[in-house]
């Protein structure tokens, strides 16, 4: 017998949105909400928020720490890894201008759109 979804369901990772598309609303709603985020190192600890609202924007589960930190760097951010030891999600992230300009504009057109 097949599972029937519920309304609460979520997508299991970012299927369907894309961990790209997701990341990009995340960083652009993180500068829009008035912080810096272009050339910052950044602890990923500071992102959490940002990627968490964005599952809940687009519908889906909040992507694991080493998935978003592909992601992140498949999109061109500088992301490295530190002991865990120094953080509870052991990344940092330096986004450059280019990406955080691109994310900004992402974010601000799909809000447009809803």
């Amino acid at each position: 017998m097949m599972r029937q979804p519920t309304f609460f369901d979520k997508e299991s990772g970012a299927k369907g949105v894309g961990a790209e598309r997701l990341l990009l609303y995340a960083l652009g709603e993180f500068q829009v909400r008035g912080k810096l985020l272009a050339g910052r190192d950044l602890p990923f600890d500071r992102l959490r928020g940002a990627f968490r609202r964005a599952a809940e924007a687009f519908g889906v589960e909040e992507l694991g720490d080493e998935e978003a930190a592909a992601a992140l760097a498949a999109l061109g951010a500088e992301v490295r890894r530190v002991p865990t030891f120094v953080a509870k999600h052991p990344f940092r992230v330096v986004v450059p201008e280019p990406l955080a300009e691109k994310s900004r504009r992402f974010f601000l057109e799909t809000k447009k759109r809803d």
